[in-house]
């Protein structure tokens, strides 16, 4: 098990960040937990620490907002995001982290930019099996390299203006299964190894406590409110993962 306090200094608050993020926003804010481990160890080891403690979020998430889920977007999204989760798998390796971080923060900026400056009002989008592959499969692509997949998903289900009940439900159900999913690379990658595994074990604990802070938020809030703070943290995600990709680029990350 690892035993330097620094790594727990930083990996207790990303896990309880991305336990409330996925139990009421949608998993926005849980962009920040691989960064935050990733200060104390390197990446890949990081997002193989947090997949079990990951997946122990999503059985308790299910149960929090089982039955709540778009059914018109869940058939498409979950099949693009399995694919995005093979082509991360397949090319893992050859991916560049800086530029990766770059990207996803120039989209999540964008994206948010882009709602800022269309009307007030704008109508709610439709489900689109186009729109919907393409995102979820970026979504699955950047989940398996460094559970990043939540801007990539935004920007596709965020327009739609869901009941906020059932657009965290159909979130929390994507990455259910990609997380299921990417267990597979991830052991074919080695990165499960004894001591990811029992510091995994050792935070688990931390998972539902993070949950039912955030269902306990999400209830608490209006429909506008909610979508403000996920706006808000898709904002704030694609800055710091902006800054960090360029930092790491400069030599300075």
């Amino acid at each position: 098990m690892i035993a330097d306090p620094f790594f727990y200094a930083v990996a207790i608050p990303a896990i309880l960040l991305v336990g409330v993020s996925k139990g009421g926003f949608g998993s926005g804010a849980g962009m920040f937990s691989t960064p935050l481990v990733a200060l104390a160890v390197p990446i890949p080891q990081a997002a193989a620490i947090l997949l079990p403690i990951l997946l122990v979020m999503d059985a308790v998430g299910l149960w929090a907002y089982r039955g709540a889920f778009s059914r018109e977007n869940m058939r498409v999204i979950l099949a693009g995001g399995i694919a995005g989760v093979v082509l991360g798998a397949l090319t893992f390796r050859y991916f560049d982290d800086a530029w990766m971080r770059v990207l996803l923060g120039v989209i999540a900026i964008a994206f948010v930019l882009q709602r800022l400056a269309g009307p007030r009002e704008a109508p709610p989008t439709r489900p689109s099996t186009p729109r919907g592959l393409f995102w979820s499969a970026f979504s699955g692509l950047t989940s398996t390299i460094a559970h990043a997949g939540g801007p990539p998903l935004s920007v596709y289900l965020l327009p739609q203006r869901l009941d906020k009940r059932v657009m965290v439900g159909t979130t929390v159900i994507f990455f259910a299964v990609i997380n299921a999913v990417k267990l597979v690379p991830y052991a074919w990658l080695g990165l499960f190894d004894a001591r990811n595994l029992s510091t995994s074990l050792v935070l688990a604990p931390l998972a539902p406590l993070g949950i039912f802070l955030g269902v306990f938020l999400m209830k608490r809030m209006s429909d506008a409110l909610f979508y403000r703070v996920c706006y808000g943290l898709v904002l704030v995600v694609g800055l710091k993962l902006l800054w960090d990709g360029f930092a790491a680029l400069r030599g300075f990350g």
